[in-house]
């Protein structure tokens, strides 16, 4: 019996994935076999001994202790895509609302109340002081061609815009679903030089953090209007209040509030409702369970951000999965102890990312005997998991 705990309210057709008979869900367990959560913040939580895998229901990692994680061999998942059009939805509201100071015009009718008669009549000698510009034939960027930025792409062409694109890690499949109608850029600066709009769609890290500057903003054109429904740190805050005091930048508009941002003029702040959508709630929390039921199960790893995808069907009776250290003589040290305790190795499959790999091993046969302490013991082996 798997232990899951939940460190925030998962959607039930997630929870709805880990069959009762082999799985044992509350928000109260101790040393849970995985973990499934939303925004709940992990970096104060000691992390459980027994922990093999923790379920982002969302995009966005930084409230995951991914290092801690891996150096334990716990797999951190995150379910790319699943509220992609959520998001892409909400950011076509921002576009049109960096446009025509719709919230700005909402806001002052709201001032006429009790005017009674005189109502009509102020409207049509105020509405003038926030009109603005249409969308259609402007030039918008993207930062960013992940599930997002390809959809948001797509959808900004189809409105009339000319849409022109930059990612230098541009996915196969990020690039089977763009239109062949947006421009790709050769650098970012390209992006910046010659649009009227851009839309950030970048994972916060260090080569990003702080990426809209002083530096950045001046190659832009006068007015352009910025979009950031990725993180806040990609804007440096002091930097983006003195571009909109001096009228290079028309409106920023972002989905993370922070005290800087919501003292600024020609702002539009969203209280992060990206994914705030019944169906992203529920794909999300389906994706990470699944990813969740197939490690655990099977060992297969599907959409980690610190391990490699490593997907292998079942052969034999046991499957022996090893997460260790991405270095040199691993397998064969692997083989080697196989070998010696003869046992035939039916199907292997080895992946690495950065410093992580993993291994998946079905073998012909039971194991017994301390074949799982010595695969244990061997220097940059980080978790051993035996699986019946």
């Amino acid at each position: 019996m798997f232990e899951i705990l939940t460190l925030n309210k998962i959607a039930p057709q997630g929870l709805d994935k880990f069959s009762p008979d082999a799985y044992q869900v509350s928000d109260t367990c101790e040393n849970p076999d995985g973990i499934i959560l939303r925004s709940f913040s992990m970096h104060d939580m000691a992390l459980p001994e027994n922990l093999k895998a923790v379920a982002r229901a969302g995009a966005g990692v930084n409230n995951i202790p991914i290092d801690a994680c891996t150096e334990k061999g716990i797999v951190v998942f995150n379910t790319p895509g699943a509220n992609a059009n959520a998001v892409k939805e909400l950011v076509i509201t921002g576009l049109l609302l960096a446009s025509r100071n719709v919230v700005g015009g909402i806001e002052w009718a709201k001032t006429l109340i009790g005017k009674g008669a005189d109502i009509p009549k102020l409207v049509e000698k105020g509405k003038g002081q926030f009109a603005g510009p249409e969308i259609k034939g402007k030039k918008l960027g993207v930062i960013g061609l992940g599930a997002i930025g390809v959809m948001v792409a797509n959808a900004a062409h189809n409105l009339g815009m000319d849409v022109i694109g930059y990612d230098p890690y541009l996915t196969i499949d990020s690039a089977w679903h763009l239109s062949r109608s947006i421009q790709k850029a050769k650098d970012m600066n390209e992006v910046f030089a010659s649009c009227d709009y851009i839309t950030l769609h970048v994972p916060l890290n260090d080569s990003t953090k702080d990426m809209i500057n002083s530096d950045t903003l001046k190659l832009m054109k006068d007015g352009v209007r910025i979009l950031n429904f990725s993180r806040g740190g990609l804007v440096n805050a002091a930097h983006l209040a003195t571009a909109i005091e001096e009228k290079k930048v028309a409106c920023y508009v972002t989905d993370f509030p922070d005290e800087a941002v919501l003292s600024m003029e020609n702002t539009v702040i969203i209280p992060h409702l990206g994914a705030s959508t019944p169906e992203s709630e529920e794909n999300c929390a389906e994706m990470a369970a699944q990813e969740l039921v197939d490690y655990l199960e099977n060992g297969n790893i599907t959409n980690s951000v610190n391990f490699p995808a490593c997907y292998a069907e079942r052969e034999g009776a046991v499957r022996i999965t090893i997460l260790h250290k991405n270095v040199p003589t691993m397998l064969s040290q692997f083989s080697a102890l196989f070998a010696e305790k003869q046992l035939n190795i039916l199907n292997m499959t080895n992946k690495n990312k950065k410093e992580a790999a993993y291994t998946i091993m079905d073998i012909d046969g039971d194991i017994a005997g301390d074949i799982e302490e010595k695969l244990n013991a061997i220097d940059g082996v980080l978790r051993v998991r035996v699986l019946r």
